[in-house]
């Protein structure tokens, strides 16, 4: 005699997800019926094997401590273990990089500062030619305007690069 149940409850005593109860019924695995108000139910033996849909072994076998265990269980259990120890070698792997990448960051902000620091050095020493270069500069203007000059307002080295002034 089969149960009529929710697919919920399906999904419960199977073990599965409800969706997995759901496919089932599509494919035509399980038998159903529907209610006028629209809710499925699935009619399920209290014998009903999933067997048809995925591999099951049932062999068992006594375990260390005298209970009894499964091929399967002992199977999964070990690539559990496998995955567990791969995934804590992959997050060592990662917690390495980002160590390096600290380092990494630590050094150019290190860097950056010590260059920062030696901008006013920079500034204050000036370029030898740069004097002559703006009074030629200037000698060039002179001929092409007659209007009066400004007096030049000094620019930073990195001013001058970028912008050339």
């Amino acid at each position: 005699m089969a149960d009529r149940i929710t697919v919920q409850e399906a999904a419960r005593r199977l073990g599965v997800k409800d969706d997995a109860i759901r496919k089932r019924i599509q494919r035509g695995t399980l038998d159903h019926d529907k209610a006028p108000d629209g809710r499925v139910f699935v009619y399920l033996d209290a014998t009903y094997d999933s067997s048809e849909d995925s591999y099951k072994d049932t062999s068992w076998y006594p375990s260390s401590d005298g209970t009894k265990e499964s091929a399967q269980d002992t199977t999964h259990d070990s690539s559990y273990a496998d995955l567990v120890e791969l995934l804590r070698s992959e997050l060592e792997d990662w917690k390495q990089v980002v160590v390096t990448r600290d380092e990494e960051l630590r050094r150019k902000d290190h860097i950056i500062a010590a260059l920062t620091e030696r901008i006013p050095e920079l500034e204050a020493a000036g370029d030898p030619r740069d004097g002559s270069v703006r009074a030629a500069e200037s000698a060039d203007r002179a001929d092409v305007s007659q209007e009066p000059q400004e007096p030049a307002q000094r620019r930073s080295w990195l001013y001058r690069f970028f912008f050339g002034q």
